[in-house]
Formats: structure tokens, sequence, C-alpha cells
């Protein structure tokens, strides 16, 4: 099969944790000792989170006074080229040398009327207390938001319209290799009025991305994986149950957090009904029993109605 995993930040820095390259490493460890597990007989596309890379080198280019800071879109490069080579490392200690790994910087276009530029709401960095939150924002004319009981940075999050290095990604694909890309749902670009590309300030979805990028490399599953081992109806609650098997449909009318699980849902929906394939929403240790279909929150169109585990 070719299969198209998409990473949740969890994958590479979990909450509230520092951002060592140690911890990152450790963390991306765990991760690629699930993926090599699902690499025997399948082509594997890797996306990944960046969010909180990206806050931190925001914050180190601020205290260089010298010069401006980056753009998001130059961070986010930045960060693809990072986390890149280090899956590459780490799965390659795991798999035959002889396998080949290519990690491609890959420009995703927006639309320039996107109406999220007028509504930013995705988080990046670290979290902040209230008071920090709001000193930054007025020092650094950031727009910040609640998550949990802290504050982040959130920035525009337009919807990805078009993945430019397609050809490239299913080239090396049908070359045996295995393609990390996509890195924070791309590198968030537009054409300007004279018809030349360029970047812009603000944070593809990385979910919505991996569903477009799964779609258009005409992967035969799509895995989004992340700190839970399903999509919950009633989660944190005594009445909480973990889906199990749904049609697309029936999870639109279920109204999963924007802030959380709503973007994984949408994702995997999209995909199932633009492809008529299978889309899973499960835990990162549960990567090999969501590939064998026994584990994790399965969406597909060909499955009537919802069932609970």
């Amino acid at each position: 099969m070719r299969i198209v995993v998409a990473l949740g930040g969890n994958a590479l820095l979990r909450r509230g944790e520092p951002m060592t390259a140690d911890n990152q490493r450790s963390n991306i460890r765990t991760a690629t000792e699930q993926i090599a597990k699902i690499h025997p007989g399948n082509q594997l596309v890797i996306a990944h989170g960046n969010g909180p890379q990206v806050g931190l080198l925001s914050l180190q280019a601020a205290a260089y006074t010298s010069v401006s800071a980056y753009p998001l879109d130059v961070l986010g490069a930045e960060t693809e080229g990072m986390i890149g080579y280090i899956i590459e490392q780490e799965l390659g200690n795991l798999l035959d040398f002889e396998v080949p790994f290519a990690t491609l910087l890959t420009q995703v276009e927006v639309d320039a009327n996107d109406a999220a530029f007028q509504n930013p709401s995705k988080p990046i960095g670290p979290v902040y207390s209230q008071q920090e939150a709001q000193k930054l924002a007025a020092e650094k004319g950031w727009a910040i938001a609640p998550d949990g009981d802290k504050f982040r940075r959130v920035v525009a999050s337009p919807r990805p319209k078009r993945i430019f290095e397609i050809r490239p990604i299913k080239w090396l694909l049908e070359k045996g290799s295995i393609v990390i890309c996509a890195g924070g749902g791309g590198i968030p670009t537009m054409y300007d009025a004279e018809g030349k590309l360029q970047g812009v300030e603000a944070v593809i979805d990385k979910d919505l991305c991996s569903a477009l990028l799964a779609e258009q490399l005409e992967s035969d599953l799509l895995v989004i994986a992340t700190d839970v081992n399903a999509a919950f109806i009633d989660f944190g609650k005594p009445t909480q149950k973990a889906i199990a098997q749904a049609h697309p449909d029936e999870m639109d009318k279920l109204g999963f957090a924007a802030g959380s699980m709503g973007p994984k849902v949408q994702a995997a929906c999209e995909f199932a009904r633009n492809t008529g394939k299978v889309a899973v929403i499960g835990a990162l240790s549960d990567i090999d029993a969501i590939v064998q279909g026994t584990a994790g929150t399965r969406i597909s169109t060909a499955t009537a109605g919802l069932t609970y585990r």
C-alpha cells in the first residue's frame, strides 16, 4: 500500500516538555520505531507538525535585534530540514542500509483571499501564562488565544490549495524512497499581483495538508497519528466512548473541537470523501495495528453509520 503518516506534535515534543534537541530526538525515535514496523511491503510518506519548533525559532530570532526577525515561511522551511534530518537518521538506524530517504522542502499554495487571514487561529510556539502572553502580544504585535489553562500565539491558517512538489514526491516513491515532506503543513506561499511566488506569514494546518497530499498521491491509507487511541465522543467525561468506524457524514454531526480533534476529523473526512479510501485517527503507538485495521477510528464512505469500541 501507499501510506501517508501524519505525525502529530506529540511525536516531536510533548506538551510542557523543554524544547531541547535531545528531547525532540528521543520523541522522534519513539515515532520511528512504530513507523519501521509498517515499512515492509509499503510505500511510505511521512508528514509532521512543527508548531513548537517554529515558535522557538521565532523567539530566538527576536532576541537578535540587529536585523529584522525572519518570517514564518522561512522558519517553516528551516524546521522542515531539521525535523526531516532527525527522522531520516532515526528511521535509517532501524531499517536496512539500502532503504533510501528523501526530505523535501514543500511549498504549498494558499489563497490571498482566504478568510483565515482575517481570523488568526493556528497556535504556534510554546505555551505561556496569560500575563506572559499579553506582554508578548503587546511587544510583538501577536494575536494570542487560550490553550487549555495557558495561552499561545496564533496566526492565520489558510487552506492548502496545491502542493508544488507533488511530482518529485511521486518520482521518489516510485524509486522506493521513504519521503518526508509537507512538514508543518508545508511552506505557505501565494502568487503576488505580478504572478511571482512568495512566502506568506501563516501556518497551514498539518492534517489538512496531509489529507491533500494523500489524495494527490493516490494513497491507499491516511494515518493521522496523535496522542489518543481514537476519536472520542464526550472526551474526558465519564461517558466518553471511542469511535471504531464511521461514515464521514456521521463524524460531521458530532462537532469536534476546532482546537484539538476537529482538524484531524475534518482532514480524515475530506480524504475519505474525495478518494473512497480509508483514513484512520489513532495513537502513535498503535500505527502497526492501525495499518492492520484493528486500532484507531476508521473513517470511510464504505462504512454505514457509526460504531464504538
